[in-house]
């Protein structure tokens, strides 16, 4: 059997790496190594021409709103490459500010900013910040799974038709009000959660790798079953902090 392997496209750590996003690279690397499998990231960093082609897995991270226009403006010149990547199945991660460009608008002091258009959603500016931990429900895998972050963000996200990636049981979402958090389409999942989100839910790493592997070769691969007792005593110890914070 060939060698398999992945390439992952991270865009702008130089701009977008808010609460430790980096460290979800470091997941995805990690856990295809400690299987045998290959993985290289190509790292695209501000003015730097981007290309999809090849890559088999891109990540967006957060950042203020300074870095989030500048990375706006830079992948609006490279947005029919990045919908092509989406439409064709490609796993595309976006955290925070990295998850309000794919909207169809978002709000920077007051002015309406043009997203990229890539998902049928719109954020607009809150009074007061989400500052805090997060729990959320989703069925992105088939069964219900309890995923633990962090968010601290102004925007109110309103996804519309699409589907979210999960129901908020603790903290406040895409807008506080709905009750739910981020949004999945084809491989697209957009999230307001940081932390970084990865290490504390591996389960949600390897289905992104799976995603990944099942649009590159056609099929699943064997993903072992690593020794995460860290891992997920960690995400243990969050969801009972989170749950029962005053």
């Amino acid at each position: 059997m060939e060698h398999r392997s992945l390439t992952i496209g991270h865009l702008f750590p130089d701009l977008l790496n808010l609460y430790g996003d980096r460290g979800n690279i470091l997941t995805l690397q990690n856990r295809l190594l400690w299987r045998g499998f290959g993985v290289e990231t190509v790292t695209f960093e501000k003015d730097t021409p981007l290309s999809f082609e090849g890559l088999d897995l891109v990540f967006l991270g957060g950042g203020s709103d300074r870095e989030q226009l500048l990375v706006c403006q830079q992948l609006h010149r490279y947005r029919e490459e990045l919908a092509k990547f989406v439409e064709s199945g490609g796993v595309l991660v976006a955290v925070c500010s990295g998850y309000q460009l794919l909207g169809r608008t978002f709000q920077s002091h007051g002015e309406i900013i043009e997203g990229l258009s890539l998902l049928d959603i719109y954020t607009e500016e809150g009074e007061n910040r989400f500052i805090g931990n997060v729990v959320i429900t989703t069925e992105i895998m088939g069964t219900p799974l309890q995923i633990v972050g962090f968010e601290n963000h102004s925007g109110r996200t309103y996804i519309g038709n699409h589907a979210p990636f999960g129901q908020v049981i603790s903290g406040s979402g895409n807008n506080g009000a709905d009750g739910t958090c981020g949004v999945v389409y084809k491989n697209v999942l957009g999230t307001y959660l940081h932390g970084p989100l990865l290490p504390k839910n591996p389960q949600l790493a390897d289905y992104l790798l799976q995603q990944a592997f099942m649009r590159k070769y056609g099929e699943p691969v064997g993903l072992i079953s690593l020794h995460d007792r860290a891992e997920q005593e960690a995400h243990a110890y969050a969801l009972n902090r989170f749950l029962h914070q005053s």
